[in-house]
């Protein structure tokens, strides 16, 4: 996990999981042209560091690699973080409907 973190700890990273999420299997090219402000040497090692993390993984099409988000790291960080904080707040919304209804 703590690779998955330090590659959600850059914003150029995010923007590459961004474009991917906004539209998936894109080849290095699309997203150099997605973030002009990367160079291409740039969004490779991006690319790199996020495929380590698992975040992003590549499929091989004809001479084109194609590179997708992979959600479920980042969703395994949601449900160990974040789930505790869900929980409390639907008791606390299931606590406010049950003094409502006393009314």
């Amino acid at each position: 996990m703590e690779l998955v973190f330090k590659a959600l700890a850059d914003e150029g990273r995010r923007q590459l999981l961004d474009a991917l999420r906004e539209r998936n299997g894109q080849s290095l090219q699309e997203l150099c042209e997605l973030l002009p402000d990367l160079t291409r040497q740039g969004v490779t090692k991006h690319l790199r560091i996020l495929e380590d993390a698992n975040l992003v993984v590549t499929v091989k099409r004809g001479r084109h690699k194609l590179h997708y988000l992979n959600p479920v790291p980042i969703n395994e960080i949601a449900e160990r973080w974040l789930s505790n904080y869900e929980r409390d707040k639907l008791r606390a919304l299931s606590a406010l409907k049950a003094a409502l209804e006393e009314r």
